[in-house]
């Protein structure tokens, strides 16, 4: 019988079944036993951390299509690094560990899409990474707004982003509140994007993205700021 990876990712059976997840509920917990792997088939979830003196950050957005919770494939008793919550209701498919190892191993197309998924993943982790060591706080802002817009995604006609505060986009941007508050007040005015209701992505906002006109038409901190910003000079030493 030929393997159909498509109805196996959309079906229950043996080692998988299917979850409904509201607003909010969590599909596992930082520190629990990382046993089986999710799939997300619709909704938006993210993934947290918890450092020790109890400070909490996002680190990572999963649209539908992606696995989340991959560190249980890596060992047995091992565990979950983060949190992991829908944004949105969600469905997705819980498949366990054994099963999920199982099915890799015999089928080929399972285990080039979980491949593909781990590459791309990667990828986004050091773009990531290179965004915050090197881009101004309204430069991350916009990219994060991009990404879950889902700007490059052939079948979206609306880019929408799914409900997120902006304490949120602070966490992942590494910045305050109320500097995310004044830059999109700002990225609103310019008609970047749009509130009605849920905010609305504009292509404009890639166009500045690409050609990175940030810098040129508004300082980094907000007005009324005590801290001004500190921009390095050339060493002018012989």
């Amino acid at each position: 019988m030929t393997f159909d990876l498509a109805a196996f990712l959309a079906t229950a059976g043996i080692g998988r079944r299917i979850v409904q997840m509201k607003p909010k509920q969590a599909f596992f917990s930082q520190g629990g036993v990382a046993d089986s792997i999710f799939y997300l088939q619709t909704g938006r979830a993210k993934l947290t951390v918890v450092s020790h003196d109890g400070k909490e950050a996002t680190i990572a957005l999963i649209p539908a299509g992606e696995f989340v919770g991959e560190e249980s494939l890596a060992s047995v008793g091992g565990v979950h690094m983060a949190t992991a919550t829908a944004i949105t209701a969600c469905a997705a498919l819980r498949i366990e560990r054994e099963e999920m190892i199982r099915v890799m191993h015999q089928e080929n197309s399972l285990s080039e899409m979980y491949l593909k998924f781990l590459l791309v993943r990667s990828i986004r982790a050091q773009a990531d990474l290179v965004d915050q060591l090197f881009n101004s706080s309204e430069r991350r802002l916009a990219r994060i707004l991009l990404l879950m817009a889902e700007f490059g995604e052939p079948d979206k006609s609306e880019h929408l982003l799914p409900p997120i505060t902006q304490e949120t986009l602070a966490e992942m941007i590494g910045t305050t509140r109320s500097r995310v508050s004044f830059f999109m007040n700002r990225f609103r005015k310019l008609g970047l994007i749009e509130y009605n209701g849920r905010i609305r992505v504009h292509k404009s906002l890639l166009n500045v993205v690409l050609h990175d006109q940030f810098t040129e038409r508004n300082p980094e901190r907000p007005p009324g700021s005590s801290t001004p910003r500190i921009r390095s000079k050339p060493d002018t030493r012989g």
